[in-house]
């Protein structure tokens, strides 16, 4: 045994293998060795990992990105302290290993840019609530929000590393934000309401809503930017989330119940049998197949007009798009119905008294 180690011990103290060449060669493939080594380590534990909690977070994308990384990482590590280790003060040296290590930032900088998105569209697929700010809708701003994070931090790594100043870059920067933000401040009013819209989710995709400026339709699309809304009129509006974000809002397919409640006013004249009148009404909205039974129709007495006894006949329908259709059907049929039982409907009526004629000559 002492004579093996005697002959190992001879064989590294040969004059050649003294050579500085030599020792930096040898360590560098020792180097290289480390990292292969490091590399598989980690790709053991990356997988005993995927194997325990499974794809959901790490993949196989995951794990085959994660190799260059991790090599140039620990060879820009150990390269380093082989320099302190023999002394080198070389600057081709240190450059070299100022690349090693802009490799090993950009490497971790594409492995980081994956796994953000993984972490967003897992966020986004299993959202526990409608006010979570990463859904399906919002996933791109936010993968674009952590890519512009990522690289701006990796720049500002790269720079420091190669002894950039950063303060001029910086200060230029800020002039643009301030210059861009300026001259896209409806944009991004309009970006900010739309995350913020799909955020709070006070309507949803085929919801029926009505706007403060009048328009009624149902939600086909709620985008970063816009809302589109298909009308009964079979035009679609595009309404930017800015005006959206600060109008009132009536959702008509919101609520506990998902019905909407139709009112179709009604007028008769003084002296008429209300007994009968409020008996014909509730026959009409029973009778209507776009009318509801439970909640069943009901008819109240309003008030007494100028001309008219006022009564306010109300039901349900399954759709907010019904109402149309169950508002026509509605005053069609009291119309027929009061015709025949010679109820009365007022309207107005004006007399001309004439004072005198002019004479004729």
């Amino acid at each position: 045994m002492d004579t093996v180690f005697n002959k190992v011990s001879e064989f590294f103290a040969l004059p050649v293998l003294s050579h500085p060449v030599i020792i930096g060669a040898i360590s560098l493939l020792g180097l290289y060795v480390l990292s292969r080594l490091a590399d598989r380590a980690c790709t053991r534990a990356a997988i005993t990992f995927q194997e325990k909690f499974g794809k959901r977070l790490i993949d196989d994308r995951v794990i085959e990105n994660s190799h260059k990384p991790v090599f140039y990482s620990v060879f820009a590590v150990g390269a380093t302290e082989l320099i302190r280790w023999f002394d080198l003060s070389s600057s081709l040296i240190e450059k070299f290993v100022f690349v090693l290590a802009s490799l090993a930032i950009f490497f971790w900088s594409l492995l980081v840019i994956i796994i953000s998105k993984k972490l967003l569209q897992h966020a986004a697929r299993t959202r526990r609530s409608s006010a979570s700010l990463v859904q399906v809708q919002t996933l791109p701003l936010f993968e674009n929000l952590a890519l512009l994070v990522i690289f701006i931090v990796s720049a500002y790594l790269l720079f420091s590393l190669w002894g950039v100043d950063m303060t001029a870059w910086l200060a230029s920067a800020g002039i643009a934000g301030i210059a861009i933000g300026f001259a896209a401040k409806d944009s991004l009013a309009n970006l900010i309401s739309g995350v913020w819209i799909l955020a709070d989710g006070p309507y949803n995709i085929g919801d029926y809503v009505v706007l403060d400026g009048g328009e009624r339709g149902r939600v086909t699309h709620i985008g970063l930017r816009s809302t589109r809304m298909f009308t009964r009129d079979y035009t679609e509006v595009s309404v930017p989330n800015a005006v959206i974000g600060n109008a009132k809002i009536v959702n008509e397919s919101a609520g506990i119940n998902p019905k909407y409640r139709v009112r179709v006013p009604v007028g008769v004249s003084y002296g008429s049998n209300i007994d009968l009148v409020e008996k014909t009404l509730l026959e009409v909205a029973t009778k209507s197949d776009l009318i509801c039974e439970d909640p069943a129709p009901i008819c109240r007495f309003r008030k007494f007009g100028a001309s008219s006894v006022d009564y306010e006949m109300m039901g349900w329908v399954e759709d907010p798009e019904l109402r149309g259709r169950a508002v026509h059907f509605l005053n069609r049929e009291v119309y027929l119905a009061f015709e025949k039982l010679g109820i009365e409907i007022p309207y107005s009526k004006q007399d001309l008294y004439i004072k005198s004629l002019p004479r004729q000559d």
